[in-house]
């Protein structure tokens, strides 16, 4: 057998929809020949039959009504053998619905190129059938290989792989700028002289100027050089000043700071000027002076350190409370102290969920029974080394301070932010708040109402809400902005940042004696309670 052509026609087949040469003819003969199938199978008066055939003087038209006024034609030679030809368009008739989902003019013309791939799966080149089923034909349609399904899930576990270093990288840089931001905010920077803005606030790291011009009134003037009665004022010391690392021949102290701070201000360099290492990298400033020696003998340091993650609407997903006591020894006499703690209040007020644990060298029956921190074999502290001799730690919802409820909302191209927080433990104190809020862009925020002091930074796109103190007395507050965008949320994750001296932890001090002759030892206590992390996302 010897099929020339195997084509699809439509309405009683007077319009191909497709057909496949299997030997190489002239364009105009196959139009023809196509043309004229109509013609033919009227005049014979076969259109009734379930599959017949016609003949002219050179070729021979083999063909299947198919449904919806479709046919199916193999054109063959007059040679051709009959039978043959009835098998080969009887496999095909079962191929074009399979292939094409449905016998309709739609589903052929959607699909003609599938239905060309199959008909060269049962007839190849030069027009002879293929010893082949329909099963064969999908399985080959398929073109399923092993090789290229390990190919691909190679490039695919490459392009995870690659997503995620690109994510992690990311992260890590957001993570570092925010970090830079926190160590400014909580350390302060340079006081720029033409803002007027002091370093106690701890919002020196926005360096974008202050208010938005045109919502000063909607919000309280920066004055940052305020002092609550009872905070501890400590003298940092000059920080920009070059006294030795840049003269400038006759130039006075006081023009060179001005130079300084005009420099930094056209060249956008408050952010760098805040920090002491960049600072004395680019040789802008003289190194800050070093720390004072220690005063007493033993340095006591009590901290807190809070993991917190909250979700959009205020609620408390986990929250982590983790404290530390740690002694410096300053002297030979420091090293051979022993502290008490109030180890009866201590286990009477911490439950089961509380977990405290003691250095190996801490001699830990003495901690249990009398509450004495004291080390083993009566050895004493290292000289000039940190030591932390007593760790606890807490989970549970009721130990977060600060709740946080945040709410944007996108209208027209704009979208309405409203923020509020609600201090959830009234016994604590936090000083230096500050809510850093990542905006989506650039654009300066429409101030509608607040409780408190902003800063908007325009180059890292961030806003900080700014409280000195937070407490049982101004136990809330709320913050209501207009900015353009529709991404609600890029204003996630929120951020928190704070200092205390109110501990969760009811551990106190009670006295600092020498393990020689029981002589008070002179000490200094600090007492720090900070977040580690505290968000909102």
């Amino acid at each position: 057998m010897v099929v020339l052509s195997a084509a699809i026609l439509a309405s009683d087949g007077n319009k191909p929809l497709m057909s496949r040469q299997f030997v190489e003819m002239p364009r105009m003969r196959i139009e023809g020949l196509l043309a004229a199938f109509p013609k033919l199978i009227t005049s014979q008066h076969s259109q009734q039959k379930q599959h017949t055939f016609v003949e002219t003087d050179t070729v021979r038209y083999v063909y299947q009504p198919l449904e919806n006024s479709l046919y199916l034609l193999l054109i063959t030679t007059k040679t051709s053998n009959i039978v043959e030809d009835l098998g080969t368009l009887r496999l095909l008739a079962k191929v074009v619905p399979d292939v094409a989902g449905g016998q309709t003019e739609a589903s052929v013309n959607e699909n003609a190129f599938e239905l060309i791939f199959a008909f060269d799966e049962v007839l190849t080149v030069g027009g002879y059938k293929e010893d082949i089923t329909l099963s064969n034909i999908q399985k080959n349609l398929a073109m399923e290989s092993h090789d290229e399904k390990v190919h691909n899930l190679l490039e695919e576990k490459k392009k995870e792989e690659a997503t995620k270093r690109m994510e992690e990288r990311s992260a890590q840089i957001a993570r570092g700028k925010m970090e830079a931001m926190k160590n400014q905010m909580m350390n302060g920077g340079v006081t720029d002289p033409s803002s007027g803005l002091g370093s106690s606030s701890g919002m020196e790291g926005f360096g974008g100027g202050g208010h938005t011009e045109g919502y000063e009134s909607n919000a309280a003037p920066y004055n940052y050089n305020a002092s609550k009665n009872n905070e501890q004022v400590v003298d940092e010391g000059p920080r920009v000043v070059a006294k030795v690392g840049m003269k400038l021949g006759g130039i006075g102290g006081k023009k060179k700071d001005n130079l300084m701070a005009n420099m930094a201000k056209e060249d956008n360099f408050a952010l760098l000027l805040g920090s002491k290492k960049t600072t004395d990298a680019l040789g802008l400033g003289a190194s800050a002076p070093a720390p004072a020696a220690p005063s007493t003998p033993l340095t006591i340091v009590l901290e807190e350190k809070y993991t917190v993650a909250m979700n959009r609407e205020g609620g408390i997903d986990s929250c982590d409370l983790k404290g530390t006591l740690t002694l410096t020894a300053n002297t030979e006499a420091g090293s051979m102290a022993s502290l008490s703690l109030n180890k009866d209040v201590i286990s009477s007020k911490c439950g089961s969920s509380w977990n405290f644990a003691t250095h190996p060298k801490v001699n830990k029956p003495d901690y249990e029974k009398k509450g004495l921190i004291t080390l083993k074999g009566g050895k004493g502290l290292p000289i000039n080394r940190p030591v932390g001799v007593i760790r606890w730690s807490y989970s549970g919802d009721d130990a977060a301070p600060l709740s946080i409820n945040c709410w944007p909302e996108e209208d027209n191209g704009y979208i309405n932010v409203n923020i509020e927080f609600e201090l959830i433990r009234p016994e604590m104190t936090l000083q230096d708040v500050n809510i850093l809020l990542p905006l989506g862009g650039t654009d300066p925020p429409q101030i509608e109402a607040i409780d408190g002091q902003y800063k908007h930074d325009a180059e890292t796109g961030m806003m900080c809400w700014h409280h000195d103190e937070i407490s049982a007395q101004n136990s809330s507050g709320s913050l209501e902005f207009t900015i353009h965008g529709s991404d609600v949320d890029a204003f996630f994750p929120v951020q928190v940042m704070f200092k205390s001296d109110t501990f969760l932890c009811p551990i106190e001090v009670t006295s600092v004696k020498s393990t020689g002759n029981g002589a008070p030892v002179p000490h200094s206590l600090t007492r720090n309670v900070v977040p580690d992390k505290y968000t909102i996302a």
